[in-house]
């Protein structure tokens, strides 16, 4: 009888989507298999095999298979091993190849990362020019049109048009409708080096919102890593009177930190969604879009605001929510362990700071620096408790 393993990522969390997988093989196939195996691993690897045979990789098929397309490659992979032809093993790749495709995956990170250090700077003078509503719905036209123009370029134009829409139906309405829409209006009332730094909370928004959703366990390096974050919250909220309740600007706050748990909520409740992230990302925006319109039909309308003003929303469209996206989707897919891509997001607050203070004129408080600094600590911590964990794998 033959076996099925599944590889997946630890760090990414996708033992919920593999657990799914695996009990829909096994209620299909349980009969005829010796075991269908779920075998830990990490760096954005997830691949599943017949014996030795591929069936699915994430990096070379594109994104996760849902359930029909992995049975679909099951069934003559299982007619092989009876007759037994099998495909030929795929080569190992050398240490000279991961090096050169981890080059390159670092080159993609950085450039993502450049984009991303202008995003604080350009939602500033945007919403100088237009409100967050009128803003989003710039942006998400440009970003929607870049999208399409890639998605057909990749012949992924069928697949999009096709399936996938349920999920977008839903998925649109979070990201990029309700998301961007907050985050925006969190830029709009705070300083950007506020709204910025405390938008980087996500990642732990998303760990404690995980043991809910996914069933999955906090650590102490957790527990730890949210305290000290939210510490650098509460300074930046109260710019430093940390003993005075009263926030400098309760809504504004509220909004980045309701910004994060849309996001990481996003995240979470996407853990099943097999579709390839260039296609989810244009149905998304093809959804969000009219909902987007209809919101300006009944609300403030079309306005022209000139065309300094129609310049930042295009640059918002293409490099925040279109190129930097495209970018980041590259280097993950191609680096060797996600880690060392995931690491270089710390290099752009710095520089957002320096920019905010050069372009928009935006004074850097001390109390931003400090609670940034424990923010990014917070962070830290929970980077630095996986690092033993992929060491024991790699080994």
């Amino acid at each position: 009888m033959s076996r099925i393993r599944i590889h997946y990522c630890t760090q990414c969390q996708w033992l919920l989507r593999s657990a799914w997988l695996a009990q829909e093989l096994l209620s299909t196939f349980g009969e005829e298999l010796e075991e269908v195996a779920l075998v830990p691993s990490h760096g954005g690897y997830f691949e599943i095999f017949y014996d030795d045979e591929s069936l699915w990789e994430r990096k070379r098929d594109g994104g996760f298979p849902d359930s029909k397309q992995l049975k679909q490659r099951v069934r003559p992979a299982r007619s092989r091993a009876g007759s037994g032809a099998h495909r030929p093993m795929r080569a190992a790749m050398t240490s000279a190849d991961i090096l050169s495709q981890d080059r390159g995956a670092m080159l993609f990170g950085l450039g993502a990362v450049a984009l991303w250090s202008t995003v604080a700077t350009a939602f500033k003078v945007a919403l100088a020019y237009m409100s967050p509503l009128e803003l989003m719905w710039l942006a998400s036209l440009v970003s929607w049109l870049l999208m399409g123009g890639l998605v057909v370029r990749q012949g992924l134009l069928g697949e999009a048009l096709r399936h996938g829409w349920r999920t977008a139906a839903w998925a649109g309405l979070m990201n990029p409708v309700a998301y961007y829409l907050v985050l925006f209006g969190a830029y709009d009332r705070l300083p950007g080096q506020e709204a910025m730094a405390l938008n980087y909370t996500w990642a732990l928004a998303m760990a404690f919102l995980a043991v809910p959703i996914l069933g999955q366990r906090l650590t102490r390096i957790d527990v730890l890593a949210g305290l000290v974050a939210y510490s650098g919250v509460w300074v930046i909220a109260t710019r430093g009177q940390v003993l005075n309740v009263a926030f400098a600007d309760p809504l504004g706050v509220g909004l980045a930190l309701a910004s994060t748990l849309l996001w990481a909520l996003y995240w979470l409740l996407n853990v099943r969604d097999a579709r390839p992230p260039l296609v989810a990302q244009w149905q998304n925006f093809g959804v969000g879009l009219p909902v987007l319109t209809l919101l300006m039909l009944l609300g403030p309308g079309f306005s022209w605001h000139g065309w300094a003003a129609v310049g930042a929303g295009i640059y918002v469209g293409l490099f925040e929510m279109g190129i930097a996206f495209v970018l980041w989707q590259m280097a993950v897919h191609r680096v060797s362990r996600t880690a060392k891509v995931s690491n270089l997001i710390f290099l752009s607050p710095p520089v957002s700071l320096l920019l905010l203070y050069v372009v928009v004129g935006e004074p850097i408080l001390v109390s931003t620096l400090v609670g940034l600094v424990l923010i990014l600590g917070g962070l830290g911590l929970q980077q630095w408790q996986k690092a033993p964990a992929v060491a024991q794998e790699s080994s």
